[in-house]
């Protein structure tokens, strides 16, 4: 689960950025509004849970974190694993057996961890529906369905539920081609952060007994 949550919580922070074919025009305009959002802040701070569901909708298993995001760059940080991302090199810090791996993702790879990255898949392979009004985690929300052009993708459809208001991702859902679901709810979303790149790289300095394995 550990490496799905990674995948799935990038899929999370891209989500506020989506543009797909043939969308809705209210679809797309609010999808518009929370990447202007998104776009004009030097930093945003927000946490998360993510959790993976079964056939009627109940958790089966859960992790939650505070994710720290500018541009292509991002930090995670859960109770099970500490995650860096500076646009090109991936830190992922396994608390448990007290090990970091090192990594320069391949292009195919970056898609898997980059915010940025993830834009172009949903761009090129996914048709939005009209939004749907709802009240979600005591919000009223709009819910809006994303399902692939072709049968072959990751996932069979993304649901992104974004505040009415305020313009910002509360709620995913995404459904795997086998059923699976994973569903991220977003609280305490913070855009007025200024952060600086170091930020998003690991640095070993505070890390003295952590064994480091490099696999670039």
């Amino acid at each position: 689960m550990k490496k799905r949550n990674i995948f799935t919580i990038s899929v999370l922070l891209i989500t506020i950025m989506v543009h797909a074919q043939q969308p809705s025009t209210e679809a797309k305009t609010l999808l518009d509004k929370t990447y202007a959002s998104f776009q004009a802040s030097k930093g945003i701070r927000l946490t998360f849970r993510a959790a993976t569901l079964d056939s009627d909708d109940s958790e089966l298993t859960a992790m939650e974190g505070t994710a720290f995001i500018k541009a292509d760059k991002f930090r995670l940080e859960t109770d099970q694993m500490d995650v860096w991302f500076d646009g090109s090199t991936q830190w992922v810090f396994m608390k448990e057996v007290n090990e970091v791996n090192i990594s320069s993702p391949t292009r195919d790879e970056i898609t898997a961890v980059s915010p940025l990255a993830l834009l172009g898949i949903y761009r090129n392979g996914y048709i939005l529906t009209a939004p749907v009004n709802k009240h979600i985690n005591n919000k009223q929300v709009k819910s809006i369905s994303m399902v692939p052009t072709v049968g072959n993708m990751e996932y069979k459809e993304v649901v992104a539920v974004i505040d009415q208001k305020s313009h910002t991702l509360v709620q995913v859902t995404l459904t795997m081609r086998n059923g699976t679901k994973q569903r991220i709810d977003i609280s305490d979303y913070n855009a007025n952060h200024n952060f600086s790149d170091g930020e998003f790289r690991f640095d070993k300095n505070g890390y003295p007994n952590v064994e480091i394995i490099d696999l670039r």
